[in-house]
């Protein structure tokens, strides 16, 4: 418990501290958000120029973090968690070239939608690859290859099947959290109350472990401590960038933020075994996504568009809320998406 303590207090203080000081890089270098013209007419033309590429910051803190909290516990990392962090910083890799050829060019769009979904796939297809090897003494792998609820359920769907299963889930949330993005500090809290959940998770994991108590409920997870550190200090990182995230922003995460956070997520669905489980945490990720794919599925089909603008947060902008009212209640959607999913997690445990 003290590693994760440490862990998000560590990155929390870098976060809070680095985050001005990025602020000020790049601001000179001249590192601004572009904004959408369909966005221009309201409220967010004033956002133009302020510096982006902030989720370097988040995901510098959360590494050392990390690394922080094992060196004053003298423990190893483990390869559950080392895994999940190579999964949040190739993502951000990804995003960070997406934001720079943003910033490079002036416009709102960066990498070509092929090239940036073949970075996710690398990076994906590695992270799929390494997860399902390195066995512990006990011949527990970081993932089998099964699809997970509260735990692995049903047999085993091969290395292939679940290649593209864990392909599916980290381009699916590295986007859902991408497209959270977009008002001032919406996507740092809806994935911070998740981050949250998984420090919980990790936690009741390790003190319910089928390795010192074998029981009908316990869990057959690799390195449960360390995934709860990795949570924490990825948590710690974020609240300290919400702090100057928060409207009115002074920085943006940007999609090296977004896309970060989007695979620190899957990862730690996978790596914990609750991956179906993640739709439900992330809920509010998952609905802001379904709203683009109507969005565009009426309007090839119909002609029309359900929404006057999607993501769903820029309908209910155009609809004439103020954007701190949005954000405030889809934090509080992302909250309750949050407790309904540990309500669940914790079900199995409750007495009959």
């Amino acid at each position: 418990m003290t590693n994760i303590i440490i862990a998000g207090a560590v990155g929390l203080i870098l976060s809070m501290l680095g985050t001005p000081l990025a602020i000020r890089l790049f601001s000179r270098r001249g590192y601004g958000q572009e904004v959408r013209e369909e966005l221009q007419q309201g409220g967010h033309h004033s956002k133009r120029g302020t510096p982006t590429m902030g989720g370097t910051v988040i995901v510098l803190a959360a590494l050392l973090a990390y690394g922080a909290s094992h060196l004053a516990m003298l423990s190893t990392p483990t390869v559950s968690g080392m895994l999940v962090l190579f999964l949040m910083t190739g993502l951000g890799a990804v995003g960070f070239l997406d934001d720079f050829i943003k910033i490079y060019k002036q416009r709102s769009l960066g990498l070509r939608s092929g090239a940036k979904a073949l970075g996710q796939l690398v990076v994906g297809a590695v992270f799929a690859f390494l997860v399902v090897r390195h066995p512990n003494v006990y011949g527990i792998t970081p993932a089998e290859t099964r699809v997970s609820f509260l735990r692995d359920i049903g047999p085993s769907i091969g290395i292939v099947g679940f290649t593209i299963w864990v392909l599916i889930m980290i381009v699916g949330f590295s986007n859902a959290v991408n497209l959270t993005d977009g008002l001032d500090g919406l996507a740092s809290g809806a994935t911070g109350v998740v981050l949250g959940a998984y420090v919980l998770i990790g936690n009741w994991q390790l003190r319910n472990n089928c390795i010192d108590q074998l029981g009908p409920n316990c869990y057959w997870v690799r390195d449960p401590l360390d995934l709860a550190v990795v949570a924490a200090a990825v948590l710690g990182a974020l609240i300290g960038f919400l702090w100057w995230n928060a409207p009115p922003a002074r920085i943006f995460m940007g999609d090296t933020g977004s896309l970060a956070l989007g695979g620190v997520l899957a990862g730690l669905a996978i790596a914990t075994r609750t991956q179906l489980l993640l739709i439900i945490l992330a809920g509010l990720c998952v609905i802001i996504t379904l709203s683009v794919i109507i969005q565009v599925g009426s309007f090839k089909m119909t002609g029309k568009r359900v929404f006057r603008m999607a993501p769903l947060q820029h309908h209910f902008e155009l609809k004439g809320w103020a954007e701190t009212t949005i954000v405030v209640r889809f934090w509080l959607i992302a909250m309750l998406c949050a407790a309904l999913g540990l309500g669940l997690f914790y079900v199995e445990w409750m007495p009959r």
